[in-house]
């Protein structure tokens, strides 16, 4: 067997550029190809915008009420340029979460844009279908949109919705061979001024990073304890994997019951 040959059958295990081949000192022509195709689709998710009035309908069937509300980033490009400014709710949008007098509630979910507008409309509505029955004991606000959002905008929402938690759901910085992954932030004691040693974070929901079912798993315990200890970020350690290995949903798991679980 060639070392070429050796190679290439890794490919099955990973979507990494591995094995890429050459004719003389190039690249072959279908790897310079796909290369190109990754390059573009990572571009178009950074660029994207999400139709956020679509959402809101495509979000219906969680009966879940909304509200649609903007940083103060006013455009794509200026978003892109002041990071800044998507971390800051626009004066708009502060009022209209005034006049809606939310009562106290333990968790805030924020659903924002980020990176990749791909992950929010591939990867939203089947991740709270997952997450939201796990929920069901907790005091939830309203699903909170945010045009042009960064992690930190669930700060500001969290002071005025005076809540326990945020959790903000928003499309990561793609790469090549992921352009539609979705990452959960989650805060306690959200505020202004929060950094970000105080998140916790669970990356790479999508098909082919964590499963919904798994991720959503992962994000209900950390809640429960998020609330139960009334800390987060790194003071908080992720023990969920110790507790699956001894419970009855992880034999179910092993017992191929539950196939579509995956484990990192």
């Amino acid at each position: 067997m060639s070392n070429g040959d050796a190679w290439e059958k890794y490919r099955n295990f990973t979507n990494a550029r591995i094995a890429l081949g050459r004719t003389g000192g190039s690249l072959t022509t279908s790897e310079m190809l796909s290369f190109r195709m990754d390059h573009a689709l990572a571009r178009d998710a950074v660029w994207s915008e999400v139709d956020w009035e679509s959402m809101q309908s495509v979000l219906t069937p969680l009966n879940q009420p909304m509200h649609l509300l903007k940083s103060q980033a006013g455009n794509r490009q200026q978003y892109i340029q002041r990071p800044d400014l998507g971390r800051l709710l626009h004066p708009d949008s502060q009022s209209s979460l005034k006049e809606q007098s939310i009562t106290e509630t333990e968790v805030a979910i924020v659903i924002s844009d980020g990176l990749s507008a791909m992950a929010i409309e591939s990867h939203v509505l089947p991740f709270l279908s997952a997450l939201l029955p796990l929920l069901s004991s907790f005091r939830l606000a309203p699903l909170m949109l945010v045009e042009n959002g960064r992690v930190a905008i669930g700060d500001p929402i969290g002071e005025l919705c005076k809540c326990q938690i945020t959790v903000v759901l928003v499309g990561e910085r793609p790469g090549l061979s992921s352009p539609d992954s979705l990452g959960a932030y989650l805060t306690f004691d959200p505020k202004t001024g929060n950094t970000d040693e105080k998140r916790n974070c669970i990356s790479n929901i999508r098909a082919e990073g964590l499963s919904y079912d798994y991720a959503a798993q992962k994000l209900a315990f950390l809640i429960s304890e998020a609330l139960r200890r009334k800390i987060s970020g790194v003071n908080l350690k992720d023990t969920f994997d110790d507790q699956l290995l001894d419970s009855d949903f992880a034999k179910d798991v092993k017992s191929n019951k539950i196939r579509h679980i995956q484990k990192p």
